[in-house]
């Protein structure tokens, strides 16, 4: 099975607000240019996801379709993760996503276990691709050499106050795609002195800049919230922005490391 190319910038539909409001959402985020959605069983949003899916006027071939199960207590037991990833397509209506990711190696993930359903998935065709989320260095060699199937993607929180240089090289070595979440810090980025410096030099908003420091690496994409039609279209203009290397140094610059998203079963917390 070929794996697909997937665009660089997606909408992100995590909130623990009104899940019905993604129904809406994914529908102007596909009228405004975007071709890639990223969601996940515990969003429990999945069913509004499809419905704005379905809604739209763009093909679902068009759209890459990504989802998320196996969480650290969703499902049960190991052996109910054929059920989860069947739920799944169940909620979005679709036979298949472009690219399912193990949410997070905690909880109930065995390595064994839980890749093997991953494998028969995507031996089904009811994947296209294969990912993890939430993985260290250790634990995405320990799934590369499980699974059958090609690692296709990594999802990580990143962004310019939380850099993730061994994760990124990781998937530059190995040639997978780097997926950040929360790639704008949930708007921390925004008041950020370098941050408004370049945005100010190129007459851009600090969420474009955000976002086009992290597409200047190799092999990362990035899934931004947004909440309107106006935010939607001013990210994905960030693939329209290219910063300079003074631009890039800056940012990296930035002494400041400050996590957002901080479980206690991450990886990072064992």
């Amino acid at each position: 099975m070929a794996r697909k190319t997937m665009p660089r910038l997606g909408l992100g539909t995590y909130s623990e607000d009104d899940r019905s409001q993604w129904r809406e959402r994914v529908h102007a985020a596909l009228d405004v240019g975007f071709r890639h959605v990223d969601t996940a069983q515990v969003y429990e949003n999945e069913a509004y996801v499809g419905a704005g899916l379905r809604d739209s006027d763009v093909d679902r071939a068009d759209v890459f379709l990504a989802t998320k199960t196996v969480h650290h207590d969703v499902p049960e037991s190991a052996e109910q993760v054929p059920e989860a990833i069947d739920g799944c397509l169940d909620r979005l209506g679709v036979d298949a996503v472009d690219l399912l990711y193990v949410h997070w190696p905690s909880g109930i993930y065995d390595h064994e276990t839980v890749l093997s359903a991953y494998d028969g998935a995507y031996e089904a065709g009811k994947t296209r691709n294969v990912g993890v989320s939430n993985f260290s260095t250790e634990l995405l060699d320990e799934a590369m050499a499980t699974l059958d199937a090609p690692l296709f993607a990594h999802q990580a929180e990143m962004h310019p106050l939380l850099l993730r240089e061994d994760l990124v090289a990781h998937a530059q070595e190995h040639d997978y795609w780097f997926v950040a979440y929360s790639p704008l810090g949930k708007g921390a980025v925004f008041d950020v002195p370098e941050i408004q410096e370049v945005a100010t030099k190129h007459d851009a908003t600090p969420a474009q800049v955000s976002l086009a420091w992290l597409l200047s690496h190799d092999n990362v994409a990035a899934v931004p919230k947004a909440s309107g039609r106006e935010h939607l279209a001013q990210n994905l203009a960030a693939l329209e922005l290219e910063l300079d290397e003074a631009d890039v140094e800056l940012i990296d610059s930035i002494d400041r490391r400050e996590r957002q998203i901080d479980p206690s079963w991450g990886p990072w917390n064992w």
